[in-house]
């Protein structure tokens, strides 16, 4: 949506600097106008022009085309240039780029970048308050910030709003106790919010009720499909677990002339092509979803990672060379994922030889982009992979992994501490990360809990209890789903200006 103000700032814009002659110098009719806006910020940038022409000014219509190639060198240095002369949408797009990084210390940055414009700019309070939901160890102070964040771009128009607030209640009841999610979500959903629907949604698969309610999932999702395009993912969630094919491949025939005319993007595509390969939704459609990934990938480079992924769930789909190649394009586009494929392929050592250092090589390069790197970077070291074991390393690594939403990681942390590989074993933290672990459901996790918990005598298990709370409070209930992760890491579908 956008605002009075930003129109405003359009039209100053266009009136002070659009019309420039074929030199790059704007006729005196031009200075005239933009004289006329002296003390906007916006003077400085037309005087600029006036007295030196076009060379070198940083040019907002040049960062917004960048980033639609994927050029974000070019945008961050036009956003960062507009952003030091005050300019707020370009900070905003500045902190978008930092934030799409996913490297912890350009977070930061984003968070800061975010509240120099947040005092004048609607669209920054969203993304300040995105941000501090899904902010690791938010404070309560931050968790309260965030709702009035949102809840003030939300009375200025900005969309992407609501869904965040239903995570952050469903993520932090205890600090919200007044606020029911459902009740608020159907508050919403009665007052005919856009989002509300997919919130509903959201509140399902927190929940653990979603598979109970795949008709309301369907239908909020069928309505919502021309103006929120993550409903092409949901439903295609929803036919895979009703192994409904016909629907399905309506679906995809609608998906592809969607994305032929452009009104969805390779992004959307990707993420229907991993649902057809998640052979945990239902019966999956591998040959479909390679097709589909090998469509996008020259455009889109994630999905070369996508691809990997998806051969190597599915071997007889390729070699290990068109892995390694896949994964090769990848790496060249600076994916992640693709460090995180390739340090997985060596820890395990099925597809090519195991080697644990080149493992912790590429792993270390999906550090703080890809959880599961800390996963198996802990792993590395709790086994003693590399030589010897790094009982310290292993607990830093497992705990961020843990406290970032692998389970898997709570049932490493819960061995470390119960054995005592490398370390003084602490039936206290063995007991705390058990029963965290028990959220995976297995037969191995939930024996170690028992077991540990039975060891340990009343008054241990009382401050082992105590422990386990301080824990869980720290930790947020909302996984990384597909609306969530749109809530809180995508563009709002709006261009920055």
């Amino acid at each position: 949506m956008t605002t009075p103000l930003l129109n405003t700032r359009r039209t100053l814009w266009e009136l002070a600097c659009q019309r420039l002659s074929p030199c790059g110098v704007s006729d005196s009719s031009h200075r005239e106008q933009a004289r006329s806006y002296r003390g906007h910020y916006v003077c400085g940038l037309a005087l600029a022009v006036s007295l030196a022409g076009c060379a070198g000014l940083p040019d907002q219509r040049l960062a917004n085309e960048a980033l639609k190639r994927g050029d974000t060198t070019t945008a961050a240095a036009n956003y960062q240039q507009l952003a030091d002369l005050g300019y707020s949408e370009a900070q905003v797009g500045l902190a978008d780029i930092q934030v799409d990084s996913r490297d912890p210390a350009q977070m930061q940055k984003a968070e800061a970048t975010y509240r120099a414009a947040a005092s004048v700019s609607p669209r920054a309070q969203a993304r300040l308050g995105r941000l501090l939901v899904a902010k690791p160890g938010a404070s309560e102070a931050e968790r309260h910030e965030a709702e009035t964040l949102l809840k003030k771009a939300s009375a200025s128009g900005e969309g992407n709003t609501l869904i965040p607030l239903a995570m952050l209640y469903l993520q932090y009841p205890q600090s919200f106790p007044n606020i029911n999610a459902q009740q608020q979500i159907s508050q919403w959903r009665s007052a005919g919010y856009p989002e509300a629907g997919l919130a509903q949604v959201l509140l399902y698969r927190t929940q653990g009720t979603y598979d109970q309610h795949l008709d309301d999932v369907e239908k909020i999702c069928k309505a919502a499909l021309n103006s929120t395009d993550i409903c092409y993912a949901e439903l295609a969630t929803v036919y895979q677990k009703r192994a409904q094919p016909e629907q399905q491949a309506e679906l995809l025939k609608q998906l592809q002339a969607s994305f032929s005319r452009g009104a969805v993007s390779a992004q959307r595509v990707d993420s229907v092509a991993r649902v057809l390969g998640d052979a945990s939704l239902g019966q999956p459609d591998e040959k479909t979803a390679q097709a589909m990934l090998e469509k996008i990938a020259p455009g889109y480079p994630a999905s070369w990672v996508s691809l990997a992924q998806l051969l190597y769930d599915f071997p007889e789909l390729g070699d290990v060379d068109t892995l390694m190649k896949y994964l090769e394009n990848g790496r060249a586009a600076d994916q992640p994922r693709a460090e995180l494929l390739l340090g997985k392929l060596y820890y395990e050592g099925k597809w090519v030889p195991a080697d644990a250092k080149v493992a912790e090589a590429h792993l270390q390069k999906a550090v703080g982009k890809e959880v599961a790197a800390d996963y198996y970077l802990g792993q590395i070291y709790r086994r003693g992979y590399l030589g010897q074991v790094y009982s310290q390393k292993a607990v830093d690594h497992l705990l961020t992994a843990a406290r970032n939403g692998q389970n898997s990681a709570d049932f490493a942390l819960a061995q470390l501490f119960s054995q005592g590989k490398g370390t003084k074993p602490n039936p206290l933290n063995a007991y705390v990360f058990s029963q965290l672990a028990k959220a995976q459901d297995t037969p191995q996790a939930n024996e170690l809990a028992q077991t540990l918990e039975a060891q340990l005598p009343p008054a241990q298990l009382a401050e082992a209890q105590r422990l386990l709370q301080q824990e869980q409070a720290t930790r947020g209930a909302v996984s990384q789903n597909p609306i969530s992760a749109q809530a809180l890491q995508e563009q709002d579908g709006e261009e920055s200006l």
